[in-house]
C-alpha cells in the first residue's frame, strides 16, 4: 500500500513538472492610461515577448533599440509581438513616453510602476525578458542583456513556430 501511494505521488509530481505556467493576473496601465490585465496579453495564437525595462536602464534601452532595428523583419518572419513593460516609478514614469517616441519603438508599451508583474514572474533585475508561446504558456525567462542576445531571442521564437 505504501509503495502504491508513493508511486501515485511521484506520478502526480511528475505531471506538475510538465505543466507550463501562464501569465499571472496583474493590473497594468497602457502608455495612454488605459487599464490592461496582464493575463489577457496575447498575440492571436502566435508567440509574444514581454520585455521589462526602465528609462534609466542602459542595457534595457540598448536591447529594445537593437530589437527595434529588426522588429519589422521579426514580425514578417515569425508574427511575434513585443510588449515593452516599464517599471519606472514616480516622476520617472513621465519619461517613458518621450523615450519610446524618441527611439521610435513600435512596441505596445505598458507600465508596471510597482514591479508587480515583474515580481510575479520571478524577475529580480532588468532587463528581464519572458517568452510566451501562442497558447499563453511561459516558455522561457532571461535576465540581463549582452549585444547580440536579441538574435538568440529570435531563434527561440522560430523554434516555437516550427521554423
Amino acid at each position: 500500500m505504501k509503495k502504491s501511494v508513493f508511486a501515485f505521488f511521484l506520478l502526480l509530481l511528475a505531471g506538475f513538472g510538465v505543466a507550463q505556467a501562464q501569465l499571472p493576473a496583474v493590473s497594468l496601465k497602457s502608455i495612454d492610461g488605459a487599464t490592461v490585465q496582464s493575463e489577457t496579453l496575447n498575440n492571436d495564437g502566435k508567440p509574444f515577448i514581454i520585455d521589462f525595462f526602465a528609462t534609466w536602464c542602459k542595457p534595457c534601452n540598448r536591447e529594445l533599440s537593437a530589437i527595434a532595428e529588426v522588429y519589422d523583419e521579426w514580425q514578417e518572419e515569425t508574427g511575434v509581438k513585443i510588449y515593452a513593460v516599464s517599471i519606472d516609478q514616480g516622476q520617472n514614469i513621465n519619461k517613458v513616453k518621450p523615450l519610446v517616441d524618441q527611439n521610435e519603438w513600435e512596441y505596445e508599451v505598458l507600465l508596471d510602476p510597482n514591479s508587480e508583474l515583474l515580481k510575479a514572474l520571478g524577475g529580480q533585475m532588468i532587463p528581464f525578458v519572458v517568452v510566451i508561446d501562442g497558447k499563453g504558456n511561459i516558455v522561457s525567462k532571461h535576465s540581463g542583456y549582452t549585444d547580440g542576445a536579441e538574435n538568440e531571442l529570435l531563434e527561440e521564437v522560430k523554434k516555437l513556430i516550427g521554423q
